[in-house]
């Protein structure tokens, strides 16, 4: 669990700041009518700004001899 949580530290990291990051765009800038089908909801910004953050830290290579491989 250890070896999994080193390797994959950023795009954990990432995803949960992305996760916090939709979630605010949804509650401060959102879509008031509610037609919008992407910042309507909580849930789907929230989604798309994990799949952002798990992207963003997915560019961040870990050497082998840090993670303990």
């Amino acid at each position: 669990m250890k070896n999994f949580l080193t390797r994959y530290r950023f795009r954990i990291v990432f995803s949960g700041v992305g996760a916090l990051g939709g979630f605010l765009y949804w509650r401060f800038v959102g879509c008031a009518s509610g037609s919008c089908p992407i910042t309507s909801h909580w849930y789907t910004m929230g989604g798309y700004g994990i799949l952002m953050g798990y992207l963003i830290g997915s560019m961040f290579k870990i050497r082998d001899n840090e993670a303990g491989l």
